[in-house]
């Protein structure tokens, strides 16, 4: 008999057919109502779209053995409820690490060199010429990156800054030793890396103590000519306080690949300013990287259904 699984969103091919012999897949975002009305069958929970999953709803769903969550970030899932209910809870650390870093520092430089205002004005019908004194940017190399989250990701961020000739600051909970030995990064308080940092990027978790870690008084601190990147989560920056500080010119420019919620709503005025970037959640969005997450969360997944310790179980 095939397990009975709940995915929020249709899963990649490879987990569809990793999954095909021994999971029956109930897909909430092609069947919503159907597979709601069965919430008490599932034995498993397939996360692939970051659907909210707390107290009442693993309550509806009393059979579920484990939870496996495609991607690293868990703030989604409530983990001492799973935990108080016995619930093992998967994810896939590690693989996403060098992507997620990537995609900082992509960026990082499209915001400092205007690619996305300087592609669209290439491609219109204003473009006649060079002209040498338009578009003219930030420079990138030499200049100060302050990382918030010097974790696996901010580490990896921090080896590509040291090709850059950058001088790197970070803040984190606690010291990261390793790391400042193999990047030559300098461990600072927040306020100092905002006031000292050209760049400024976010790879923290987002938890209740970095929610809006980066508000009004953040910006107040920043350089007016500093770049915000986010990779973390939207939920790290109040995007009010970012929308005023880019519309003052509190800061010059911010990047992100996440936002809250997420999509922006389409009439968000975020959308309309000119030195905002935004991606659609692509840190981790690379073939290789894609792949190894879903062999990953599909080996969490079928260790939890048979019973078995799953690869990479995070904790409460």
């Amino acid at each position: 008999m095939p397990h009975r699984v709940l995915v929020d969103t249709t899963p990649s091919p490879l987990v569809l057919e990793a999954l095909s012999r021994s999971c029956h897949l109930h897909d909430l975002s092609v069947d919503g109502e159907a597979t709601l009305e069965a919430m008490g069958m599932f034995d498993g929970i397939y996360t692939y779209g970051h659907m909210p999953i707390d107290g009442a709803y693993l309550d509806r769903t009393p059979k579920v053995r484990v939870i496996s969550n495609f991607g690293v970030g868990v703030d989604h899932i409530d983990l001492r409820a799973a935990a108080d209910r016995g619930i093992p809870v998967g994810n896939t650390p590690d693989v996403l690490n060098g992507a997620t870093a990537d995609m900082t520092f992509a960026l990082l430089l499209a915001a400092a060199r205007n690619l996305v205002v300087g592609d669209r004005y290439a491609r219109g019908p204003e473009f006649t010429q060079y002209d040498p004194n338009i578009l003219l940017g930030a420079e990138v190399h030499g200049s100060n990156l302050g990382i918030v989250g010097l974790g696996k990701i901010g580490t990896e961020v921090a080896r590509r800054a040291n090709g850059f000739d950058m001088r790197v600051l970070y803040h984190n909970r606690r010291r990261n030793l390793q790391a400042e030995s193999e990047t030559g990064a300098t461990y600072c308080k927040l306020e100092a890396l905002l006031d000292q940092s050209d760049f400024v990027a976010l790879n923290c978790p987002l938890t209740p103590q970095t929610r809006h870690l980066i508000g009004t008084g953040q910006f107040a601190r920043m350089k007016s000519t500093a770049v915000l990147i986010n990779a973390a989560r939207g939920g790290v920056v109040d995007h009010e306080a970012l929308l005023t500080a880019l519309r003052d010119g509190e800061i010059a420019a911010a990047a992100t690949d996440v936002t809250d919620p997420e999509p922006l709503p389409r009439d968000h005025p975020l959308l309309s300013v000119d030195n905002f970037i935004v991606a659609p959640h692509l840190g981790s969005a690379t073939h290789r990287t894609r792949d190894a997450m879903g062999r990953g969360s599909v080996e969490n997944l079928l260790a939890g259904l048979g019973g078995r310790p799953l690869p990479t179980q995070i904790t409460a």
